[in-house]
């Protein structure tokens, strides 16, 4: 009885699909092994199964397999990608050399060099874009200035409340000198001195007769004498 062809479709079946998978599987491994060995090929099989269970077959080693086709096959691609990265850099390079002379010539237009090529509009924009910047500046020299003058404000009033402190440290100093020097000369002073000797005199004897007034006279002439 002669084989009908079978048709290229999915197996709806789920076992009769499973069981195809598995017979075919192995009659491709066991195709990519003898055609190995018959015709000494390099031959490297990958199958992944719905469940996504990987089976292979290589005749040498598989990842040594893959990066040779990897090799092969970018070769191509890579020389193209490289060319057109290549362009792409050597575009981007003219743009750039191109923006770089603008902005070098707009430079020395800004210097006042380079003028008699300019139409009167470009001379008007070049001398309004010059005022603006100089607004630019003054207003930034205004702010440096006010702020020195305000650090230079804080500093003077800092000064002078030391100097009140040292004029006040200095008064004190002043009036405890002066001080010193009034008791210095109290008591350096003979006549305050007797003064004091008489006052502290003792009274010996009756007071009002002979005996105590020469007694007085006697202590205070000895309290001079030392």
């Amino acid at each position: 009885m002669v084989r009908g062809k079978t048709e290229m479709r999915r197996i709806e079946n789920t076992a009769s699909r499973q069981v195809t998978f598995s017979k075919r599987r192995n009659g491709l491994l066991k195709k990519a092994y003898e055609l190995s060995v018959l015709c000494d090929a390099e031959v490297a099989a990958i199958v992944f199964s719905t469940s996504g269970k990987l089976y292979q077959f290589s005749s040498t080693s598989l990842e040594r397999t893959i990066d040779r086709y990897k090799m092969y096959t970018g070769n191509g691609s890579t020389d193209k990608e490289v060319e057109k990265n290549v362009q792409h850099w050597r575009t981007e390079a003219t743009d750039i050399a191109k923006k770089i002379e603008t902005l070098e010539s707009h430079t020395r237009k800004l210097l006042g060099e380079g003028l008699e090529g300019c139409s009167l509009g470009e001379l008007l924009s070049l001398e309004a874009q010059i005022g603006r910047s100089l607004q630019n500046i003054r207003g930034a020299k205004q702010s440096m200035l006010e702020e020195q003058i305000a650090q230079l404000k804080d500093k003077v009033r800092v000064l002078q409340e030391e100097n009140i402190k040292l004029r006040q440290a200095n008064h004190n100093h002043a009036d405890a000198e002066a001080k010193l020097q009034v008791t210095a000369s109290r008591d350096a002073d003979p006549i305050h001195n007797t003064n004091m000797a008489v006052e502290t005199d003792l009274i010996i004897g009756r007071p009002g007769t002979r005996e105590a007034k020469e007694d007085i006279v006697h202590l205070s002439v000895h309290r001079l004498e030392q």
